[in-house]
């Protein structure tokens, strides 16, 4: 080859590099946190097409969908044990034997957006087949069924490097044409909130959460154990890209009222994906008022998209604050211990609150004045109060 080929070659080399290599997602998707449903949490891999089918129902009935639970997630374990004859994943013929494209149709009939799980390894966390090595072929697949969210998991990895292989996967998304919402489940393991904004719109920060309160198993953890992880992530969320600290288990049975009312609260406070796991087939009117709560869904999907932090412990009390657009802010007190404690609040002593705020109960769904008056009220074990304050242009 002549010089002049050799440079030629190089200069097409360098030109071409950096856009083999920048990481790709599709923009535009994600600006508020997702919501939905997701089976994992109450169904696990027992899952077939009548029963999302029968979900989607319960969460038009139950006003869900309309409080903005939109996507519906079919979690691992809607696969066939093995690919066909081409590569392809295939679902399972006994329990899905509409197939996934004729799903998808159907949820997006009903107004719903379609969301599948699949995972970086060989193998999914339930021993279906995984995706590595076949990203480009399975991102095709989920574009040509209409899938709208991708939940990918980190089992049966191996030595895999989890920035590089999720990278792949964000890229086959993007080659496929298909603006698919990726939701990075590594578990928080390799610090996906330093990467993880490049390539997907959310990403896990912690192990499995589970109907408990204060769990601390790596693969069983409880909302609070969970909670006090978020700690010190806040920089790292905004549009377009989240912290998920897991699912809801709100409704679940190993939870009181209470402790879904917190769950919940909490969820909304660090702008959480809010992704419900319930059997909302069967779902009391007091779960449901939780999940439907538009003013504590608002707090979660405020367009400023600030998470939510942890202002104050107190032994059995803690405040956590979010900032929130048009110079509003969320408060909410949760009393963390097994008595019932007195909340005294002098609204001065919360150093980020500048002037004269109106006072709004979410939970209680009334106005209580404004912070010019102190608040003092009982809060039950594992309960919370949650207020959103509004400026007012003058001190009464």
């Amino acid at each position: 080859m002549k010089a002049d080929d050799l440079k030629k070659s190089a200069l097409m080399l360098m030109l071409w590099l950096p856009v083999a290599v920048a990481a790709q997602k599709f923009p535009e998707l994600a600006p508020t946190p997702p919501m939905g449903w997701n089976s994992w949490n109450t169904f696990g891999v027992h899952i077939d097409e009548n029963l999302i089918k029968e979900m989607s129902g319960a969460l038009i009935s139950s006003g869900m969908l309309e409080a903005g639970f939109n996507y519906i997630v079919i979690d691992d374990g809607w696969e066939s044990m093995s690919r066909d004859a081409h590569g392809a994943l295939i679902p399972d013929p006994a329990r899905f034997p509409s197939g996934m494209k004729a799903l998808g149709d159907y949820l997006h009939s009903k107004g719903f957006k379609f969301g599948i799980h699949n995972c970086a390894g060989t193998k999914t966390c339930s021993g279906f087949p995984g995706g590595r090595g076949h990203e480009f072929e399975d991102a095709r697949t989920y574009a040509s069924w209409g899938v709208d969210f991708l939940k990918y998991d980190w089992c049966e990895h191996g030595t895999a490097n989890a920035e590089e292989t999720y990278k792949t996967m964000s890229d086959a998304l993007h080659a496929a044409g298909r603006p698919i919402v990726f939701s990075i489940c590594e578990w928080g393991n390799n610090k996906p909130w330093l990467w993880g904004p490049k390539i997907a719109q959310l990403w896990r920060t912690t192990g499995d959460i589970t109907d408990c309160y204060d769990c601390q198993d790596v693969y069983a953890m409880g909302w609070k154990y969970i909670l006090k992880l978020q700690m010190g992530l806040e920089p790292y969320a905004g549009p377009e890209h989240w912290n998920d600290p897991d699912m809801l288990e709100v409704g679940n049975a190993g939870l009181s009222l209470a402790e879904s009312r917190s769950h919940f609260s909490l969820w909304c406070m660090l702008a959480a994906p809010l992704m419900a796991g319930n059997d909302a087939r069967k779902m009391p009117d007091e779960i449901r008022g939780i999940l439907t709560n538009r003013e504590l869904i608002a707090v979660d999907q405020d367009p400023l998209g600030k998470e939510g932090f942890q202002f104050m412990e107190h032994p059995g009390k803690e405040i956590w604050a979010k900032e929130l657009s048009a110079g509003s802010w969320a408060v909410c007190f949760f009393n963390n211990s097994e008595s019932t404690v007195r909340i005294r609040v002098k609204w001065e002593n919360l150093s980020f609150l500048k002037g004269v705020y109106g006072i709004r109960d979410l939970w209680q769904k009334e106005s209580l004045g404004t912070t010019a008056k102190d608040y003092t009220g009982d809060l039950a074990p594992h309960d919370v109060t949650v207020f959103r304050l509004a400026p007012v242009r003058e001190q009464p």
